[in-house]
């Protein structure tokens, strides 16, 4: 190759000519020629007829190979879509303009792509224009480009989600460079880097401002530091927030440099507080709480102490609440105890102080002088009573409030704060017999006493067998069948006797024995269900009560499930009766816990359903069986049409959603006829039978002991007529008439009979005449409108004042009236067609129940798919975190751990394994290098070197189980001593 130098070619238009570039094979290179084949610099010639020359450099780039550069196409070096680009700048240099720089995706002959950097330049070979192309690999570059691009928006959302931002502050002048989520969260500062040194705390409040620049002046190099203060938001608001900082040791010749990140805890902070308050007030009246007020029960005695005073705390109790909940709804309760405690604070006097101490006791702690007489207090006590028991006004409804007061003097009637408190709160006991205002008297001790013994022989019964269990038998109203019973406890004590059971409950809730007590009902009854299967009966489903204290535990299905494991009862033989208050007191728990008894195969039951306060909302979303109608409906059913008329309304709610309706507390037939008439399905009480023992249950459920067949609810296709007149005459006629229709008919001589009658038996058509003796018709008919809205009712009379009547029509009371004397044949006529009224209103009822049935199904199917989906999002939430939670524990180890995926893509490497090999070793997202796949064989182990360290090398295949991943993982542990060594 020659040497010689000589002037460089040019053309006529300036363009350079490169023609000697073009050799032909076997001549000898000019030194410029020379110097292009040697640079590392890529460069390709083009014309319009193709490809003219490209150096070495080039075709390493471009995996050619030593090919001819004939064989290549003009623009193949690039991918698909970047062609056009590449012709349109060809043209454009050939056609004389200059180039520039100009980036695009280049291709190589193996298929693999990378970035690259151009630059055309127009040139002359043998006299005709092309395009000298440089060629520059950035791909490094840009990777690096996304990956700090990547990095700055994980930096951008990081900061986003959490509420935070961060900065750096130059040390020690002071200047402040934040991040974007700095400045989205302050909204204050300057761009990044144009921070003043003395405007670059302005974000924090001035009060804190101090504090917070002498936290930096004081910060040690690489010790963390942390506060709390407030800063001005984006919109001005006051933030909260948590600032942590560090000082970082400048390298030679560098200053040091602090790091901040500042997190906005406004809402933690507010909860806290919030907490706080909670803990010590209370949130429905704002008042202190029982705990605050014993703290200022002790604080004024240490002043009563010192200056040899004495006070007087007086208890205002509320006894009527419950009440108030029934009667009015929860929160017209809330609302009276809200202005109780509103009068009670208004009345109190200087430095008199009120809390409330219980769910219906409020307190008030004032002051007297040691010479006031107990009659004065007392009196002052009658006088806060009238004010506070003066009427006040709840929505529409005006609320008389009963209060009761108990009075403590300090230091005669207690020496702490709870002991004075609960002298107050035992005279309140007292103040009934006392006109409603009483002193803390021995009687109330003797009452706490009472309750004490009682709770300590209560723990003893169940020691010495004094407690035992009765059972009540439950039937159906469509079989007759005991379907059912519950069980009752009962205490027959050595030192008290027989003690009532709502006397013996009460003091195990309060003392907390209630768990211990349902514990033994509920392993008695299973114990005695499986000893009446044993002896060969059908015993029916046994029905244990569980007190509300059970229910909060969060247990019971889990104590129910262990029981049915121990004694081996069926579940299917249990059932479970939470009353509606403590089902409604958390519905979402007791909703949990009924849904596992479900699970489990028990029968649930709404026990006093109407005497709580739950809503239909809520009662529709619970996992219930049965609702019980409570005892006080049934007493006056028969007496009262209001209770008929709520008796009915649960009916067809319950029925609408797919529950049984039991009555508890049917002492009579006529209350059995109703609740019949009206589609109950199941009765309990002293009518049947009395709770029973196990010994006389059993005999009888061997005889069969069942519900007579006339007491049966009728589903038999048969038509009731009742016939109603004083006549005797009258009565035979109609009777001739309408028998040959087929009609079951019933007669009566007034009102009074036929009120008996529709108790007695299911009637469908009534037909009376309107004047009797004692009640008239009219009268009759409206009584049976309320009390049996079902029937179809006419009248039949020769009056003729027939302005009642019409009346009655137009009220719904009377469906047709009909005059004497009558036309047999329509007679007959209309007395066919109120049965066929009568047939259709009883289909449409049917179709309307088995409609909000099926309704009431899917909404249930929906809420269970609704609770699937949740809980299948928890789960992968739960996964996500797992996942999370094993990349750090693999980060922590002091191995080396790489993955490598069946396509043998490097996809993992730990801290441990970024030590201990070279970077460019571990490029995750590329083709793992051939030296890690050797390092060890597959499922076996090698020694060797890694960067001169001794290593211990498994290599383990996965991918045989369920899971989707494949590939291989490598485990790489240092050696304290050179063992092997490996070979590149």
């Amino acid at each position: 190759m020659s040497t010689a130098q000589g002037p460089r070619p040019t053309s006529v238009d300036g363009a350079v000519d490169v023609s000697a570039l073009v050799v032909p094979a076997g001549a000898t290179l000019p030194w410029f020629a020379a110097v292009l084949e040697r640079t590392e610099v890529a460069l390709i010639l083009l014309q319009a007829d193709g490809l003219r020359y490209a150096n070495p450099a080039a075709r390493r780039l471009l995996a050619w190979g030593e090919g001819p550069v004939a064989q290549h196409q003009l623009t193949d070096w690039v991918v698909p879509e970047d062609r056009a680009l590449i012709a349109e700048q060809l043209r454009r240099r050939l056609a004389g303009e200059p180039g520039q720089f100009w980036e695009v995706q280049g291709l190589r002959q193996d298929g693999s792509r990378f970035d690259v950097r151009l630059y055309g330049q127009a040139v002359q070979v043998e006299g005709q224009p092309a395009d000298l192309v440089t060629l520059f690999d950035i791909s490094e570059t840009r990777q690096a480009l996304r990956q700090a691009q990547w990095h700055a928006e994980l930096l951008d959302h990081s900061e986003h989600l959490s509420r935070s931002g961060s900065y750096v502050l130059s040390w020690p002048e002071g200047r402040l460079r934040p991040s974007a989520g700095l400045r989205q969260l302050v909204g204050t500062l300057a761009d990044v880097g144009a921070a003043d040194p003395q405007e670059a705390w302005a974000w924090v409040v001035p009060e804190d401002r101090a504090r917070v620049q002498q936290a930096w002046r004081e910060a040690q190099p690489d010790e963390p530091f942390q506060l709390q203060h407030r800063a001005f938001g984006s919109e001005g608001q006051s933030l909260q927030v948590m600032h942590r900082g560090v000082l970082r040791r400048g390298t030679q010749g560098e200053a040091c440099q602090g790091i901040g990140l500042v997190q906005d805890i406004t809402r933690q902070h507010e909860a806290e507080q919030k907490a706080q308050t909670l803990a010590q007030f209370d949130v429905l009246t704002g008042l202190p709480n029982r705990a605050h007020f014993i703290e200022q029960l002790a604080a004024r005695m240490q002043i009563a102490r010192w200056d040899r005073s004495a006070f007087v705390l007086m208890v205002v109790e509320l006894p009527q609440l419950q009440e108030l909940r029934v009667t009015l709804g929860h929160e017209a309760a809330q609302s009276v105890l809200r202005t109780l405690a509103s009068r009670l604070q208004q009345q109190a006097r200087e430095q008199a102080q009120v809390a409330r101490v219980g769910g219906q006791e409020l307190a008030l702690m004032g002051r007297a002088e040691a010479d006031v007489a107990p009659e004065t207090l007392l009196e002052q006590a009658r006088q806060l009573r009238d004010q506070l028991q003066a009427p006040m006004l709840i929505g529409t409804a005006e609320v008389l409030p009963r209060c009761r007061i108990g009075l403590a003097m300090f230091p005669g009637d207690g020496q702490d704060g709870p002991l004075l408190l609960e002298a107050a709160e035992k005279a309140c006991m007292l103040a009934d017999e006392a006109g409603g205002v009483a002193f803390a008297r021995p009687e109330a001790h003797a009452h706490a006493l009472r309750e004490m013994q009682m709770a300590s022989a209560l723990r003893h019964a169940l020691e010495r067998q004094e407690l035992r269990l009765v059972y009540q038998p439950q039937v159906s109203l469509s079989t007759g069948a005991i379907v059912g019973v519950e069980a009752l406890a009962r205490w027959r004590s050595a030192q008290w006797g027989e003690v009532p059971p709502a006397e013996f409950i009460g003091v195990a809730e309060r003392t907390g024995l209630i768990r211990e007590l349902g514990h033994w009902v509920l392993e008695t009854a299973c114990r005695q269900w499986v000893g009446w299967r044993a002896a060969g009966l059908s015993p029916p489903r046994v029905a244990i009560n569980v007190s509300p204290h059970q229910l909060r535990r969060g247990d019971l299905a889990l104590s129910v499930q262990r029981v049915l494991l121990d004694t081996g009862m069926d579940p299917r033989g249990l059932g479970i009766e939470l009353t509606e208050s403590a089902v409604m007191d958390d519905p979402t728990r007791a909703g949990q816990a009924l849904s596992e008894l479900r699970a489990l195969g028990v029968e649930v039951a709404l026990d006093d359903f109407g005497t709580g306060y739950s809503s239909l909302a809520c009662l529709r979303s619970l996992p219930i069986d049965v609702v019980k109608l409570d005892r006080s409906f049934v007493s006056d059913l028969d007496s009262a049409p209001e209770s008929m008329a709520l008796t009915r309304a649960i009916l067809t709610m319950a029925h609408g959603l797919g529950m049984q309706v039991l009555a508890e507390g049917v002492e009579n037939e006529e209350q059995l006829n109703l609740l019949r008439s009206k589609g109950c399905d199941l009765i309990q009480g002293y009518w049947f039978s009395p709770p029973v023992e196990p010994p006389a249950l059993a005999e009888r459920l061997a005889t069969g002991w069942r519900l007579a067949a006339q007491h049966l609810s009728r589903d038999d296709g048969r038509r009731t007529l009742l016939l109603v007149d004083d006549e005797d005459n009258i009565l035979a006629a109609l009777k001739r008439l309408l028998r040959r229709d087929g009609y079951d008919i019933l007669t009566a001589r007034n009102g009074d009979e036929a009120l008996r009658c529709l108790a007695e038996h299911p009637v469908d058509v009534i037909l009376s005449d309107q004047r009797m003796p004692g009640m008239t018709g009219v009268e009759l008919l409206h009584r049976a409108a309320a009390l049996y809205p079902d029937t179809v009712r006419m009248t039949l009379s020769g009056f003729t004042d027939l302005q009642s009547i019409i009346d009655a029509v137009n009220e719904g009371a009377v469906y047709k009236f009909l005059t004497k004397p009558w036309d047999d044949d329509r007679l007959r006529n209309h007395v066919a067609e109120a049965f066929r009224r009568k047939g259709m209103a009883d289909e449409n009822r049917r179709l309307s129940a088995e409609v909000e049935t099926t309704n009431a199904l899917l909404a249930h199917v929906n809420s269970q798919l609704s609770a699937a989906l949740d809980r299948q999002r928890e789960q992968g939430l739960l996964l996500q975190a797992s996942v999370g939670g094993v990349r750090e524990i693999l980060d922590s180890l002091p191995l080396a751990v790489i993955g490598v995926d069946a396509d043998d893509l490097l996809v993992y490497a730990n801290a441990q394994a970024h030590q201990l090999f070279p970077p460019q070793v571990l490029a995750l997202g590329l083709p793992a290098q051939a030296g890690i796949a050797r390092l060890a064989p597959v499922g076996g182990e090698a020694r060797c070197r890694i960067q001169g360290q001794a290593c211990r090398v498994w290599r383990h295949r996965l991918g045989g189980g369920p899971g989707p991943w494949r590939g291989d993982v490598l485990i790489c542990l240092p050696l304290s001593e050179d063992v092997c060594h490996v070979a590149d």
